[in-house]
């Protein structure tokens, strides 16, 4: 370890710390000057260095969709939530299914969600969810009409604590909804291991999947982060 890799890693516990949203790399390689940048793998080992320095306290240091931030420890969530009376809101079945299909089945239109779950999807449900940055707009299928195609966002990873589409459940995870429950607590169900392409969703496994959405949001709105 160099000497200036404990300076390094003050610094960028302290960026995290005063940023109000995850900062990527590049977003803490440019707080330093010209003449004192680190490498960038400097940047990772500090963050590592910090992970573990937190790994047996209240907050923690993750990576989801948007860059890095600290927040607080999941397992503190229960505590930390008695400090507001504000409760968390609550989304109607349609809305998490249909958030379910977009997470699984990205890009995909509104005409498949609706056939995919036999009854039609309002339009408060997708302006709720592009107001909610969850879901976008990510193209028009080719197709009489070119509907649009939808797809989740960088704010949906970093809201349910996800690095990437990988770090979400595969379907079959979601099947034994009691075991993963405990497990997930503040994290965000949806695609898995399994290409999108080829997954075969059901009516059973998209209520499963909008179960456990919404026991999410009820843990993690808004998530505990710490600036």
């Amino acid at each position: 370890m160099s000497d200036n890799e404990p300076r390094i890693k003050t610094i960028v516990e302290s960026v995290l710390l005063a940023s109000g949203k995850p900062l990527t790399l590049d977003n803490i390689l440019a707080v330093f000057g010209d003449g004192e940048k680190p490498e960038r793998e400097q940047i990772r080992e500090a963050i590592a260095a910090l992970q573990e320095d937190y790994s047996e306290r209240g907050i923690e240091l993750v990576q989801v969709g948007s860059g890095y931030r600290i927040q607080v420890g999941q397992d503190m969530e229960p505590w930390v939530s008695r400090l507001t009376e504000e409760k968390p809101q609550r989304y109607t079945r349609a809305l998490l299914e249909t958030l379910a299909l977009v997470a699984y089945r990205q890009p995909i239109t509104r005409g498949e969600i609706e056939d995919i779950r036999g009854v039609s999807v309002s339009s408060s449900i997708m302006k709720t969810l592009q107001d909610r940055e969850w879901v976008r707009s990510v193209g028009h299928r080719d197709v009489p009409g070119r509907p649009a195609m939808y797809g989740t966002t960088k704010k949906f990873l970093d809201y349910f604590n996800l690095k990437g589409l990988d770090d979400l459940p595969t379907l079959m995870e979601l099947r034994d909804f009691d075991s993963i429950n405990a497990e997930l607590e503040l994290s965000m169900p949806g695609e898995g291991a399994p290409s999108l392409s080829v997954v075969e969703t059901d009516a059973a496994e998209v209520e499963d999947t909008a179960t456990v959405i919404q026991v999410a949001v009820d843990s993690q709105d808004p998530p505990g982060t710490i600036h």
